[in-house]
C-alpha cells in the first residue's frame, strides 16, 4: 500500500494545500494559540469538547509510541536521513491538517440518533454527496482496524518486559507469554474505565495527561542532548545530507528512504490519514477555520518537536548503529546510555502515559467508524472488540502489528486526501472570509 502513488498523494496533497492557501495558515500561528487557549470558546456552540480538549485528544493518539518507537524504527530502517523526510512531511502535514480539520467542522453531519458528528466519512457524504458514500464506508471499515490498540499494547508490553520483568526475574527472554498476557489484561482493565465514558471523558483525561508528559519527555531528552552537545551539530548536519544520499542505509535507495520517512511520519502525526478529523470534528465551534488552525498545531508539536527529540537522542548516543530494528529497544538503549540506570525507568513512565493516552483516543475513533456503518445505537459494541485486541497486541509480533496498522492507514488516507482536494475551494473561501473578519476585528464581536 505504501508505494509511490500513496506517497505522491500525501506529499503532493500537502504541497498543494500549502501553495493553494498562499501559506496563509502559517501566518496565524499566534492566533491559533489564542484559539487553543480558549479565548473564543463559547459553551453554547455545537459540539462536545472545547478546542484544547479536541487537540489534546488528537495529540493523545499521535504523541505516543509512534514518536518513541516509530521514529526509532524509521532510523533503524532508513538511517538518519529518514528524519529529514519526516520533517518535510510535518510541514506539509500542517497544511493538510488545516484543510482536513476545517472541513471536519464545515461538513459535520448527524448520526442515526441525530447527534452532530464530524470526521472524514461525514466530509464525504455531506460535502461530496450521498453518491460518494462508498468512499466514506471505505474509510470507516479501514478505521475499525487502523484504530486498534495493538501497536501501543505491543510496545508498552515490550518495554515493561525488557526493563522490569526480565531484570527482576519475573519472566525470561525465552518464556514471557504469560507475563505479556497478564500485562495485556491489566491494560485492558484500565482502558475500559475511560473509553466507555465516551469522548467527553476521553477529552478530560487527555487534556491533563498529554501536556505534562510532553514537557517531561522533551525535558529529559534536552538533558541527554546537553550531555552529548559536542556531537549534536554533526548529527543535525547528517540528517540533512543523508536524506539525499542515503549512504548509511537502504543501499542509497533515495525513493525508498523518502517512503520510510513519510510512512513513519504519517504513523506519528497522522496528517492526511483522517483520524484527527474524528477528534476535531467534535469541537465546540461555529467557525470551521478556527478548528483547522488548532489542528495544524498538531504536526508541529508531534513531529517537529517530539519526534525530533527522540531522533536526536537515538543519534547522539550512537545506539542506532547497533543494527537492532526494535524501536522501543533502541530508545531504551539511548536513555540508558545517557542517563544510566535511571534512564529506562524515566522512559517507562513516559511510554506508559503516552501509550494509555493513545489507547483512550483510538477507541473513540473506532466507535465513530462503526456507528457510521451500522448505526450510533450499536457503536458501543466496538469497545468490546477494541479492549479484547489489547491482549492480542500484547502477545503478537511487532512486524505483524506494524504491517496491519500501516495498511489500514494507507486505505484511510485515500478518501481523506481526495475529499480534501475536491473541497479545497470551500476551505479557501472560508479562510478568506474568516481572516478578513479577523483583520478588521469583526471576529472579536
Amino acid at each position: 500500500m505504501w508505494g509511490t502513488p500513496l506517497v505522491i498523494l500525501l506529499c503532493g496533497g500537502g504541497l498543494f494545500f500549502m501553495i493553494y492557501s498562499g501559506f496563509t495558515p502559517f501566518r496565524y500561528f499566534r492566533h491559533a494559540v489564542d484559539v487553543l487557549r480558549g479565548k473564543y470558546d463559547d459553551p453554547d456552540d455545537p459540539g462536545d469538547i472545547n478546542h484544547f480538549q479536541a487537540l489534546a485528544s488528537a495529540l493523545a493518539a499521535t504523541v505516543g509510541l509512534g514518536n518513541i518507537s516509530g521514529v526509532a524504527v524509521a532510523i533503524a530502517t532508513g538511517g538518519p536521513g529518514a528524519v529529514f523526510w519526516m520533517w518535510v512531511s510535518a510541514f506539509l502535514g500542517i497544511a493538510t491538517k488545516f484543510f482536513t480539520c476545517t472541513l471536519s467542522i464545515m461538513y459535520r453531519g448527524k448520526d442515526s440518533e441525530g447527534h452532530i458528528q464530524g470526521g472524514t466519512m461525514y466530509m464525504v457524504t455531506e460535502g461530496l454527496g450521498k453518491k460518494w458514500k462508498p468512499f466514506a464506508i471505505m474509510f470507516s471499515i479501514a478505521g475499525l482496524f487502523g484504530a486498534l490498540p495493538i501497536f501501543q499494547a505491543n510496545q508498552l508490553t515490550a518495554i515493561l518486559r525488557d526493563v522490569i520483568y526480565i531484570p527482576n526475574g519475573w519472566v525470561t527472554a525465552e518464556a514471557h507469554f504469560m507475563g505479556d498476557f497478564m500485562t495485556g489484561m491489566v491494560v485492558l482493565a484500565i482502558v475500559s474505565l475511560v473509553i466507555f465514558g465516551g469522548i467527553k471523558r476521553i477529552g478530560k483525561v487527555a487534556s491533563k495527561m498529554v501536556p505534562a508528559m510532553v514537557v517531561l519527555y522533551v525535558g529529559v531528552i534536552l538533558v541527554i542532548l546537553s550531555l552529548h552537545i559536542d556531537v549534536l551539530p554533526y548529527y543535525l548536519k547528517l540528517i540533512v545530507t543523508d536524506a539525499f544520499t542515503a549512504e548509511s542505509a537502504m543501499g542509497g535507495a533515495l525513493g525508498s528512504l523518502i517512503i520510510v520517512g513519510f510512512k513513519r511520519a504519517a504513523f506519528s502525526n497522522e496528517a492526511g490519514i483522517g483520524t484527527a478529523t474524528l477528534a476535531h470534528g467534535a469541537a465546540k465551534t461555529k467557525e470551521p477555520v478556527r478548528e483547522g488552525l488548532v489542528a495544524m498545531l498538531g504536526p508541529a508539536i508531534d513531529t517537529l518537536l517530539v519526534c525530533t527529540m527522540t531522533a536526536l537522542a537515538i543519534l547522539v548516543t550512537d545506539v542506532w548503529k547497533t543494527g537492532d530494528d526494535n524501536g522501543i529497544v533502541l530508545t531504551v538503549s539511548a536513555f540508558q546510555e545517557a542517563l544510566g540506570v535511571i534512564g529506562p525507568s524515566v522512559l517507562v513512565l513516559c511510554v506508559t502515559v503516552f501509550a494509555f493516552s493513545s489507547l483512550f483516543t483510538y477507541a473513540y475513533y473506532g466507535t465513530k467508524c462503526l456507528g457510521f456503518i451500522i448505526g450510533a445505537d450499536k457503536q458501543h459494541y466496538y469497545n468490546y472488540f477494541y479492549v479484547a485486541s489489547i491482549v492480542l497486541g500484547a502477545v503478537t509480533t511487532i512486524s505483524s502489528v506494524i504491517n496491519l496498522i500501516d495498511g489500514m492507514f494507507a486505505v484511510m488516507a485515500i478518501p481523506t486526501v481526495v475529499t480534501a482536494l475536491l473541497l479545497a475551494p470551500k476551505v479557501k473561501a472560508a479562510a478568506k472570509d474568516y481572516f478578513s473578519r479577523l483583520d478588521t476585528f469583526e471576529i472579536y464581536k
